[in-house]
């Protein structure tokens, strides 16, 4: 479709000073949240339950008054948070009752990963799920006894209400606390137990790959794209390992999964046609209805699947689509200071009169009247036929009835059909869609905004910092590469502890805080590799070495091999998580596996690649249980069966000819390479230093010059492009695009 103009969905940002705004003029007398930072523990600071925030000051209250602990865990975009908090925390009747029998804490997952997903791993092994709102009843040695999600204020859904579960929860603490603590006992047995991993003498076999071929080709949905039925979520990192597998095989069918599920993505709901970016997922199999939160990790692994697939079909949809969302990120997710913001909300109030009075995409969704009054009957029928907009509206999934009457725009087929249908000529009806789009943006801007998660996240950044890096060299667009750089310098300057100059997980309104996980530096070095690979400038990737062995010395398990979560912390005595499977984001320690296989090929480092070996022998029998869960793992597993080829230039940095030969290999889809510059200068006295052949590659007959190695072994060195071209293979990006 036609590219989206880059406009705000709102006059301003809304955050969640607003919300306390207008909470304290409303008179509200605050909680102990009110001093946090976390814009989804703000939110809760005006509640009548006492909440208190993790720490020790809580823990202690609980051990002391010898209550159990009510642990409450989401995040600002969640929308059943927000209907458990309306419905349930701000009942003052149910408020009273918490704050008689337990000692309530709030954590933000995305502030306190660690507590998350030891909580989070206990409640799948009760109860087979998870999501959030996560509620958890703890005794107060932080053992689990009893959780589940969302809990209504009454008993409906078929769930008990939290009143009646609280009053017996009370009964069996005073009555008979044995099952409780029984219950507990076993639980953190349970949670030991499934951080033991599943670990291999070897590494997994190749077969592993032909399983994992054969569950996504049987799963896939070859109609609507995705695997699997509702909900349906865009799982990038599948689409990754797929695409990496037709690069390694050839197999067509595994880029056609791909194309499909990006095709239909980028048709349906799901996709922001006005704003850009992606939703969270979509409700149904067709990706028409999505869940209308914008999380941040989504934009980044997504702008990377339609950046691998336009390399690899040359189709300009795809290049488009990078642009589409990265535009986005740019507009609406970038702080001043260049680092990249969490989320937008699901919700958001449906005029500025009532700002409390929220729904599920107000913000998004359309009534057919409105279209017709701001467009105009001739140029609204063309909008309507190529984005399915009707009178009685176009949800047909809709239990809970929040979509009554409206429309969620989604293309239900090229518009140059639509307009030859309605007889009009294609220039013009392109030229009135264009118009359209500006239109119904520029109405959307009157609308309330969704609530702006305004805090940077490291883990996050990181993977936002790879997707700018990676689409600025693939498309040779140097604004992107200049905002990946932003970010890292953001990064550099104000998330480091000046106590100890380690990385800090989140930063918000000048505070940053929490030692950083292995998420947060995996993918932060993930981002700066690309970062080098994209600018040749050897800080980032000395910076990438330097957190790389700092995360080996604070985070291996040097007898299991791998990498544990977190530092040690007060949840260390109950267990020391390790995660093996993706979720909404890879596994940490897959993404650190394939950190350590590519610094192993940049520095030829034996050391690195034996570490990575660990990793993967400590999650070989996950991936030979489930390799479709394992996606990560098994790019990394590809990676240590084929190992990266060098691509060294010899040349000044900004010499013409040496971004010459730089542009062309940074145009290619190669995931099994790694580009070094040697400068002549400090870049390379590190390289060489690390290294010492680095020393040997130099200029040849006066002008920049390629070495492409493999194995450590390199043809013979070229100014020459297109025999640089030749020695890669393929195609490049200058040879033009299919057309649609």
């Amino acid at each position: 479709m036609l590219t989206a103009a880059w406009e705000p969905c709102g006059s301003d940002m809304s955050t969640i000073l607003d919300v306390i705004d207008r909470r304290k003029a409303g008179g509200t007398p605050p909680n102990r949240l009110i001093n946090e930072k976390s814009p989804y523990l703000l939110q809760h600071a005006f509640n009548p339950v006492d909440w208190r925030p993790w720490g020790e000051e809580a823990l202690a209250t609980a051990r002391r008054e010898d209550k159990p602990i009510f642990l409450s865990i989401g995040y600002s975009a969640c929308y059943w948070c927000h209907v458990m908090e309306r419905e349930v925390f701000e009942n003052p009747e149910i408020a009273a009752l918490m704050n008689r029998t337990v000692v309530s804490i709030k954590v933000d997952r995305e502030e306190r990963p660690d507590v998350d997903r030891v909580y989070m791993a206990a409640l799948m092994g009760m109860t087979g799920s998870g999501g959030w709102p996560m509620s958890m009843f703890l005794t107060p040695d932080l053992k689990p006894f009893f959780g589940g999600t969302y809990i209504p204020p009454k008993a409906r859904y078929g769930r008990e209400g939290f009143p009646d579960l609280l009053a017996r929860i009370q009964e069996l603490w005073t009555s008979d606390r044995g099952v409780i603590l029984e219950a507990g006992e076993r639980l953190a047995t349970f949670l030991r137990h499934s951080a033991v991993g599943a670990a291999t003498e070897g590494l997994p076999g190749e077969g592993v790959h032909g399983i994992a071929f054969d569950h996504f080709s049987r799963s896939h949905d070859h109609r609507y794209g995705g695997f699997g039925g509702a909900p349906k979520f865009p799982t990038p990192v599948v689409l990754q390992y797929l695409l990496r597998s037709h690069h390694a095989t050839g197999e067509p069918r595994s880029l056609e999964m791909v194309v499909r599920t990006l095709d239909r993505m980028l048709d349906g709901g799901i996709h922001d046609h006005l704003g850009g970016g992606f939703h969270r997922y979509a409700t149904d199999a067709e990706w028409h209805v999505p869940h209308f939160e914008k999380m941040l990790y989504d934009q980044a692994q997504l702008a990377c699947v339609a950046l691998e697939v336009f390399q690899i079909t040359r189709r300009e949809r795809y290049r488009a689509a990078v642009q589409d969302i990265l535009g986005y990120v740019l507009r609406d997710l970038t702080g001043r200071e260049g680092g990249f913001f969490s989320a937008e909300d699901a919700e958001s109030a449906r005029t500025s009169e009532r700002p409390d009075d929220k729904h599920e995409g107000a913000c998004y969704t359309w009534t057919k009247r409105e279209i017709d009054q701001r467009l105009g009957e001739k140029v609204s029928e063309l909008v309507a036929a190529v984005y399915d907009v009707r009178d009685e509206g176009n949800v047909k999934s809709d239990p809970h009835g929040v979509f009554a009457g409206l429309n969620i725009l989604h293309v239900v087929g090229p518009w140059e059909s639509a307009a030859d249908r309605l007889g009009w000529d294609r220039l013009a009806a392109e030229s009135a869609l264009g118009a359209a789009h500006r239109s119904l943006l520029e109405a959307r801007r009157q609308r309330p905004r969704p609530l702006t998660d305004d805090k940077v996240l490291l883990s996050w950044n990181g993977l936002m910092i790879s997707a700018f890096a990676r689409a600025g060299q693939a498309l040779d667009v140097p604004a992107y590469v200049a905002a990946a750089e932003r970010a890292a310098s953001f990064i550099e300057r104000e998330m480091i502890d000046p106590a100890n100059g380690d990385l800090l997980r989140r930063y918000r309104a000048g505070e940053a805080r929490f030692t950083a996980h292995l998420e947060d530096r995996a993918f932060y070095v993930q981002g700066l590799l690309d970062l080098y690979e994209a600018t040749c400038d050897h800080r980032w990737l000395r910076r990438a070495v330097e957190i790389t062995e700092r995360q080996i010395d604070l985070l291996s398990d040097r007898e299991a091999g791998g990498f544990f979560e977190d530092v040690v912390n007060e949840l260390s005595g109950l267990v020391r998580m390790k995660e093996w499977h993706d979720g909404a984001t890879p596994s940490a320690n897959a993404v650190a596996a394939t950190n350590l296989l590519r610094l192993s090929a940049m520095l030829h480092d034996d050391r690195y690649r034996d570490l990575a070996d660990g990793c993967l022998r400590s999650a070989g029998g996950w991936i030979e249980q489930s390799p479709h869960g394992t996606a990560q793992w098994l790019m990394a597993l590809r990676m240590r069966e084929r190992p990266p080829r060098q691509v060294i230039v010899a040349g000044p940095r900004q010499a013409p000819h040496t971004q010459a030969l730089l542009r062309l290999v940074r145009s290619r889809y190669d995931p099994h390479r790694v580009i070094l510059l040697a400068d002549g200068g400090e870049g390379q006295q590190y390289l060489t230093a690390r290294d010492a052949s680095f020393g040997s590659y130099r200029i040849v007959g006066g002008k920049p010059t390629a070495y492409v190695c493999e194995d450590f072994a390199c043809r013979e060195p070229t100014s020459d492009l297109a025999t640089l071209e030749r020695l890669l293979g393929g195609r490049s990006a200058d040879d033009g695009a299919a057309s649609r």
